[in-house]
């Protein structure tokens, strides 16, 4: 049995890990805003740097998960920030934190969440771990992001970046708002529909970080996506084909500019990313195919 820390233990695959982990037997510690109400919370204000160190004491682990919703409304100047804040700062909070720790109780591994959103636009080009950072919002965010956990790894913490896809589940996320519209008859392609869309099971998503704890000597940037890649016509299909229904509309992109403003631009741009690292180490998929994701979320 070990201690992990969890932020955004509330959220969809923060909920998820959490079930997972006690489900092991293993002790989940929740990092809240609020005032501590259990012996298993600890208290945590990210957009004000500030963390209860002591109660990161003894933690094999501490997986940071927190952070607003990228797709939860527009990109306001404001609403950016506050996504800017919750991630860098949050992340730069519990590095120092953690860095602030005696060796003796300092946790082995420090696993911070990242996105594929680092890559930026890529088109029909694959890319890996070994791509260079885009351009945009997303992808200065995510070096920012990532950047931030400096602290842990001047430590001597072995820290890992899951830069995760889109999670296929009915729970939340994109694919969330998209089973209803699907299950109504009302799906279809978005834009074009050529844009590659790398999804990862919510399931896989959770095994990947246990895989990503549990395996010493694994650190840096790891790509949690199924190895199979889609367009988003592609998947549209596939999501037709699995609740036997019709997917006959679209939204186009001037459309989508219209309602989504700047946030658009991740709908409708491609990222089509590969798990070389994840694969590498040993991790295997339990469905690297979308049907059997789609199929796995219902």
């Amino acid at each position: 049995m070990r201690r992990i820390a969890v932020t955004g233990a509330s959220g969809l695959i923060g909920s998820a890990l959490v079930r997972s982990l006690t489900a092991d037997g293993h002790e989940v510690v929740r990092l809240v805003r609020r005032a501590p109400r259990a012996a298993d919370e600890v208290r945590w204000d990210p957009e004000g740097g500030d963390v209860d160190a002591a109660g990161l004491a003894g933690c094999h682990a501490v997986v940071n998960l927190a952070g607003a919703g990228v797709g939860n409304r527009r990109w306001t100047e404001a609403y950016k920030q506050r996504i800017r804040a919750g991630r860098v700062h949050g992340t730069a909070a519990l590095a120092r934190a953690v860095a602030s720790l005696d060796e003796k109780d300092r946790p082995r591994v420090f696993v911070n969440g990242s996105a594929i959103g680092y890559y930026g636009e890529t088109g029909d080009h694959a890319v890996d771990e070994s791509a260079p950072a885009g351009r945009g919002f997303l992808p200065e965010l995510c070096v920012e992001w990532e950047a931030a956990a400096s602290p842990a790894q001047e430590a001597g913490v072995r820290t890992v970046f899951t830069r995760t896809g889109l999670v296929v589940s009915r729970r939340g996320g994109a694919w969330g708002r998209l089973f209803p519209l699907f299950q109504a008859g009302l799906g279809g392609r978005l834009g074009d529909g050529r844009q590659y869309w790398s999804f990862v099971a919510l399931h896989d998503e959770v095994a990947a970080i246990r895989h990503l704890i549990d395996t010493d000597g694994l650190s840096g940037p790891f790509n949690l996506t199924a190895p199979n890649p889609l367009t988003n016509r592609e998947i549209t299909a596939a999501m037709g084909r699995v609740l036997h229904r019709p997917t006959l509309f679209a939204v186009p992109a001037p459309v989508l500019r219209t309602v989504l403003g700047e946030m658009a631009g991740d709908v409708l741009g491609s990222a089509r990313v590969l798990p070389t690292r994840l694969l590498e180490s040993g991790f295997r998929f339990a469905f690297p195919e979308i049907e059997g994701a789609i199929r796995a979320a219902l």
